[in-house]
């Protein structure tokens, strides 16, 4: 029982008068959560499991115990505060004990100076962060066969969702056109119902789904409106991530009236589990998103797929592996749980990751070798290439081409941009019907008041053949995808492409000298942009894709962790979209969208997980993560070293080769991890390692996330057993240690090589080792300043095994004289 003091009997007879601003905090207490629990308490028996692996929540030790922790969060506010002053928003009881508060920061300070208190932090927020992939990883004809087929592809593994909602009805979270789902007894999770149709959310194949918003609301943040008090998806992006990981297989896509192939998620068995916790105007809060989490590591999910991450690294706690997000992911990872992170949007430039510690799998976002390209063909002969998902106009014809400008009902309605074509009204239909429409690419489609859907069907409307939208000028870093639409249409990108377009239209239409078009005799026709071109290039890292070096602290010093950890399928991803979204408007109102995003690799990964653990239901969230990275590959499609998308010195795109704070260990190969013949394995311990040894962190602030001392270190970080070596500070020779584990059915040799780049010299000890299967060995990995050039080296160990089996994991430092 905690001892008041006077002073803060005091404190509570002033936190009566206490006015302010009032803020959403989450604070953490002293006393283990559930997840770590070893007894101690007096009436409650210990909760922690033997080892890292999912708690029984059912049992009456667990919920037992967890109702304790919430009386003592009610008690504690209770005690403080009068009634009407405050809000609890969430308990913590599983993962980490605390709780989420709506109160002022004069109430927020007195919770700082209360015993038992370990730390206030108001809330911050969060934001978010497919046809033909299937067929590029090779899972329909290397992966799902190893487990019964499409049909069986993880069966009875449990995807959580943290995102947006979902849309029920969408053909790829149906079951009529599967073989009936069994019970699930160790999922515990619940449905909710839909408040608008009475509706439950759940079929079999969607097993749960709820939602997470007092912080929102709190806040004033929510809109019932479009944000749905429910788990139904106001936005898309959440249906988008489902599909990917978890969709059904051969579902139609069909926009446009015309059929872009057949869409499937990676693992097209597994289970869905909802958490809606992003909303679409604002992303989301912390708050929402720990207590989603929270309940799904509680309901026993599997995996855990996050496209989301902070706007930044973390002010308050100043280390980015330690807040309540990183600390609640950590439990998560002690609960037997894999979490695959989107690694963030903001590339190419470096140290722009939002995904920071070594429990996560952080995923970057590579393009496939699906293009979709088109060609405005014009009068004079030129061909100008640009993008739109349409099709052509009729062979051997051409048609007149008329500005949107030239062809106002008055000039009053220049107030409206009829430059972007977004209203027909103010447009002659007289002088578009049966001609080419051009249009500008004004920044209102940048911020998204205006969008090519809305283009075409006001073409359309006024009886045009097609339509061309010009760029103008570019800001770096814009991306155009290609939008699908039902006529001719085409966005020419290339802003110097555009000013052929312009020039060839003012030279070829007359007027008289007040400007007006007496005649237009500019002309073109519009290439078929329905057909995919496939590129040996592939795949390659995004333009957007967010980049290492890992930073350790606000200060963005470098971390001895390497991040991403692998590439996935990013960019132009087809997959299920919400009628109901908003997110993206030109696909309002549309069943599927083809987006880019880190968000859409982050679920590819997910996805694969699940089939890693159908596979090995008994490896760890690590040794699944290992398994994924140590069989990537390094090389395309053509067998040349992976490349990446930068921007060159005029800002346009260029190709580089990828190193890996491009790409981390490299891009995902799915047949290959089924099979990776060694693992790097860790768990809870290793990582409280890892933090307790990394310089200048805060030991208290450590014990406050993880209720743990600095009892244990590993000397360094860098001798996290991570299938990847960092060292962001080396000073002469520095020598770090990894420990492999034989999962393969069979003893195998392996023989241990090394490679760097001139500036480091490496050496392996020993140059081989024989393993017995389920055999550890560690082996030594030292590395030697030859030259100090002020940037990284990169490199890689490669052990070769006797039975076929390779891997490889990715070697960066940076040399200093001291």
């Amino acid at each position: 029982m905690w001892v008041i003091s006077i002073l803060f009997a005091q404190l509570v007879f002033f936190s009566l008068f206490v006015f302010g601003i009032k803020e959403i905090y989450i604070v953490t207490m002293e006393g283990d959560p559930v997840i770590s629990y070893k007894g101690g308490v007096p009436g409650f028996e210990a909760t922690a499991p033997i080892s890292d692996e999912k708690i029984d929540t059912t049992s009456e030790l667990v919920t037992s115990y967890a109702k304790h922790l919430e009386s003592k969060h009610d008690m504690l506010l209770g005690m403080l505060f009068d009634g009407g002053t405050y809000k609890k928003l969430y308990s913590y009881r599983h993962l980490i004990n605390g709780f989420a508060v709506h109160l002022s920061t004069d109430q927020a300070d007195i919770l700082r100076r209360f015993p038992g208190v370990k730390s206030v932090e108001r809330d911050w927020k969060v934001r978010r962060l497919t046809t033909h992939t299937p067929q590029f990883l090779g899972l329909p004809t290397e992966v799902w066969p190893t487990g019964g087929g499409f049909d069986r592809a993880g069966e009875d593994i449990v995807i959580g969702f943290v995102d947006s909602g979902i849309y029920p009805y969408h053909p790829s979270f149906a079951i009529h056109n599967d073989g009936p789902y069994r019970p699930l007894p160790k999922y515990k999770g619940k449905c909710e119902v839909d408040p608008d149709t009475k509706r439950d959310f759940c079929n079999g194949k969607i097993i749960g789904a709820q939602h997470f918003a007092k912080a929102a609301i709190a806040a004033g943040a929510f809109n019932p409106t479009i944000d749905f008090a429910s788990p139904m998806d106001g936005d898309g992006h959440g249906s988008h991530t489902a599909a990917i990981a978890a969709g059904n297989n051969g579902i139609p896509v069909r926009m446009q009236g015309h059929e872009f192939g057949k869409a499937s998620g990676m693992a097209p068995r597994a289970r869905i589990a909802v958490y809606k916790a992003l909303y679409r105007l604002f992303g989301g809060f912390v708050a929402d998103v720990v207590a989603a989490i929270d309940q799904a590591v509680h309901d026993g999910v599997d995996i855990l797929s996050l496209s989301v991450g902070p706007n930044s690294p973390p002010a308050t706690t100043k280390t980015t592996f330690l807040n309540p997000f990183d600390a609640t992911l950590l439990a998560a990872v002690k609960a037997g749980v894999f979490v695959a992170q989107a690694a963030g949007n903001g590339g190419p430039f470096p140290k722009t990751l939002v995904s920071y510690s070594p429990w996560i799998t952080s995923v970057a976002a590579s393009i496939d070798d699906r293009r979709y390209k088109n060609h405005l063909t014009l009068g004079n002969g030129k061909i100008l290439p640009g993008i739109g998902l349409s099709p052509s106009t009729h062979a051997n014809q051409t048609y007149t081409l008329v500005a949107a400008n030239d062809v106002l009902l008055d000039s009053s309605v220049m107030k409206y941009s009829p430059s972007d074509c977004q209203r027909p009204e103010v447009l002659n239909r007289n002088l578009v019907e049966g001609n080419v429409l051009l249009c500008g690419y004004s920044f209102n489609f940048v911020v998204g008041t205006a969008s090519v859907k809305k283009v075409s069907e006001t073409a359309r409307s006024l009886g045009a053949v097609g339509f061309v939208l010009a760029v103008e000028s570019v800001s770096p870093g814009t991306k155009f995808n290609p939008v699908p639409v039902g006529i001719p249409g085409i966005v020419i990108t290339d802003v110097t492409k555009s000013m052929d377009l312009i020039d060839y239209y003012n030279i070829s239409t007359s007027r008289d000298w007040t400007g007006r078009v007496k005649s237009f005799k500019a002309t073109g026709s519009i290439g078929d942009g329905f057909m995919p071109i496939l590129h040996r290039s592939a795949p390659q890292v995004a333009l957007f894709s967010a980049r290492g070096p890992n930073i350790k602290d606000f200060n963005f010093q470098d971390a001895d962790l390497l991040k991403p950890d692998i590439l996935a399928p990013g960019s132009l991803i087809w997959a299920a979209w919400s009628p109901n979204g908003t997110d993206e408007v030109n696909y309002a109102g549309e069943e599927f969208a083809v987006i880019s995003g880190t968000s859409m690799a982050a679920p590819h990964i997910a996805g694969i997980a699940a089939l890693v653990k159908q596979t090995h239901p008994s490896w760890s969230p690590a040794a699944i993560k290992s398994a994924l990275m140590t069989t990537s590959t390094m090389l395309n499609r053509a067998g040349r070293p992976l490349q990446a998308q930068q921007y060159s010195e005029t800002e346009a795109t260029k190709l580089a080769k990828a190193t890996p704070f491009d790409c981390g260990s490299g891009h995902v190969n799915p047949r290959a991890a089924l099979d990776p013949g060694l693992v790097f394995d860790a768990g809870y311990e290793d990582y409280l390692g890892f933090l307790c040894s990394t310089p200048g962190i805060d030991i208290h602030e450590i014990r406050n996330y993880t209720n743990s001392p600095c009892n244990n270190t590993m000397g360094q970080p860098s001798n996290l057993n991570t299938p990847s070596i960092t060292i962001s500070h080396l000073v002469k020779t520095h020598t770090v240690t990894r420990t492999v584990t034989n999962v393969f059915d069979d003893e195998e040799t392996y023989v241990i090589t090394a490679r760097m780049q001139p500036a480091i010299a490496i050496e392996v000890n020993p140059p081989a080792m024989t393993l017995k299967r389920g055999a550890s060995r560690t082996f030594s990995v030292s590395l030697t300043v030859r030259s100090v050039t002020g940037s990284y080296s990169f490199g890689e160990v490669l052990m070769k095994g006797s039975r076929g089996h390779k891997v490889r994991i990715p070697v960066v430092a940076m040399g200093y004289w001291r």
